[in-house]
């Protein structure tokens, strides 16, 4: 009687941890969003979108994106959560200019309402990821195989310009980063109830950081693609 005393305690311990690093997560995904989407608003209310979208200054700040991410992702675990967190709102920001180009081609109302649609299918497979007791750690290495066949689809399509393929990637993308965010969800609850709630202040902060980043980028890109169905063209 005792024993199982003790393991409904540190299963309880377990998933209160989880639910607080989730939390942690999901807030600073959040302020991402919001700093993301505030500055990409404010960027084409101010005409600016169009000086970026028509010179070299969208590549670099593509270029500046990527170097950021990939260093982000390399070397969370040797900087400081401070810089780590710096480093996130910096992704977001620029993020946030290169989205205010989409304003240039689809309508704000369809770009809001395509918004609600990621909200409600990203929410739905986020509380999948938490809920499920299936182990979705598999499904892993086929969706990256997945998001590799996007981008080299999508290089190839560039210079194609086949609308048949177009079509493919937006179908299959929308299918891949539905299934990353459950399977990200997931992995995180994971780290929560494994522990790294115990590490310290530093390791939680750099786990939420790195948490929120793949959030925000399965939450970002599954809207991107839904924008190719439900976004509206301007005249």
């Amino acid at each position: 009687m005792q024993t199982r005393s003790h393991s409904m305690t540190l299963a309880q311990a377990q998933q209160e941890a989880s639910t607080v690093f989730l939390a942690k997560v999901f807030n600073w995904m959040a302020i991402g969003l919001a700093l993301t989407g505030g500055l990409a608003y404010f960027t084409a209310a101010s005409g600016l979108a169009l000086t970026i979208a028509s010179s070299p200054l969208f590549i670099i700040l593509i270029l500046a994106e990527l170097g950021l991410v990939f260093f982000l992702s390399a070397r969370v675990d040797k900087i400081q959560p401070g810089t780590a967190t710096a480093l996130f709102l910096g992704y977001s920001a620029l993020n946030g200019l290169t989205l205010s180009t989409i304003f240039l081609a689809y309508t704000r109302a369809s770009i809001g309402g395509t918004f609600l649609i990621t909200a409600g299918m990203f929410g739905a497979m986020a509380a999948y990821g938490m809920v499920t007791k299936r182990d979705l750690s598999g499904m892993g290495s086929f969706l990256f195989m997945g998001l590799i066949g996007i981008i080299l689809a999508s290089v190839v399509n560039i210079f194609l310009h086949s609308s048949s393929l177009y079509w493919a990637i937006s179908v299959i993308g929308v299918l891949v980063f539905v299934g990353l965010t459950a399977y990200d969800v997931q992995k995180i609850k994971t780290m929560g109830e494994q522990g790294i709630m115990e590490q310290g202040e530093a390791a939680i902060q750099r786990g939420a950081i790195i948490g929120a980043l793949a959030l925000y980028l399965d939450f970002i890109n599954l809207f991107l693609m839904l924008l190719r169905f439900f976004g509206g063209a301007r005249d």
